[in-house]
């Protein structure tokens, strides 16, 4: 029964979100409550994460850091000229929208490319060394974007974004990894958890961050249509892009699948809270539904790539 219902969470979890996503807009006052619970279901996503993280392949990667540089230098190439190139076309006549689609791609990688990176069986470790290179330079290179591509100062303070990439990241990956060495063999009915629990993290995200945004949402309803198109191409090039991309660079399929995710998902909660801050309430709108379309669209990837990740884990075993 309890694999069943993990099954249905995981398998579906891209309707769930859009469900948690309608929920969340027309009754925004009922998940008022889950708003400063953003950061805290970010941090367990990746301390569960560490409770299954290999530590060999997080070794081989810090060892052999190569394809985690070049896929970060891919990232900030290929995803910017993407939401340049989108925000110009879609939006030249609008300043804040335009200004919005660049900083949406302009940020660092999310926390949840992390999470979709091991519920498609991509390689984790990469995954997660790409989004710490990514967070670290990230405060350095998006104020300069901004100002060289759109004319807007966008100043990010380098030190809380680091102790954020700390507390939400790093930390719990720590504490996930430690847990796993020192009672690995404890560990086997808990990991059957995991694939549950991280889905209830995701609608919690979605929730809370469509339910802060739904007034902004709501004042901008017609822009809706073409600004969800413009930001499904945001996320969709990218994901495509970065898995030929690893195929250019001839890495293996997980690692693919984990550049695929690094290239496609930006933080765009970050992004909101920026534009809102630096640019102006309509600049933050396009950051909110490039989340909720890269959570969408992610998630549904991962579950198309779940059963192509079993198989070949089936043959590995029989081989």
């Amino acid at each position: 029964m309890f694999a069943l219902i993990t099954a249905i969470a995981t398998k579906l979890l891209p309707l769930w979100i859009v469900c948690a996503a309608l929920l969340a807009y027309h009754f925004p006052g009922s998940f008022s409550f889950l708003q400063n619970w953003t950061a805290p279901s970010l941090a367990f996503i990746l301390f569960t994460m560490g409770l299954t993280l290999s530590r060999e392949s997080l070794r081989r990667v810090i060892v052999r850091p190569k394809l985690a540089l070049l896929g970060v230098g891919g990232k900030w190439t290929i995803t910017l000229g993407i939401s340049v190139l989108l925000a110009v076309l879609f939006f030249p006549d609008n300043p804040a929208l335009l200004a919005g689609v660049v900083l949406a791609g302009a940020v660092p990688s999310g926390t949840t490319a992390n999470l979709y990176t091991y519920m498609a069986g991509g390689a984790l470790a990469l995954s997660i060394t790409m989004s710490a290179i990514d967070t670290l330079i990230g405060p350095f290179l998006t104020p300069l974007i901004m100002e060289k591509a759109v004319g807007s100062i966008v100043p990010v303070q380098f030190w809380p974004v680091f102790w954020q990439m700390v507390y939400v990241v790093l930390l719990p990956i720590a504490l996930g990894l430690f847990i796993q060495w020192k009672w690995e063999k404890h560990l086997t009915q808990v990991r059957k958890l995991i694939p549950l629990m991280s889905t209830a993290a995701v609608l919690i995200i979605n929730l809370a961050v469509v339910s802060g945004a739904q007034a902004m949402l709501q004042s901008h309803l017609s822009l809706l249509p073409l600004l969800f198109l413009c930001v499904f191409l945001q996320v969709a090039l990218p994901l495509l892009l970065g898995y030929l991309y690893g195929a250019g660079l001839r890495a293996p399929e997980a690692e693919r699948r984990a550049l695929s995710y690094e290239f496609g998902i930006c933080n765009t909660a970050l992004a909101a809270l920026l534009a809102m801050h630096h640019i102006g309430p309509l600049a933050a709108v396009p950051a909110v539904a490039n989340l909720i379309t890269n959570t969408c669209v992610g998630s549904l990837l991962a579950v198309t790539w779940q059963p192509l990740f079993a198989r070949r884990r089936l043959k590995e075993k029989q081989g």
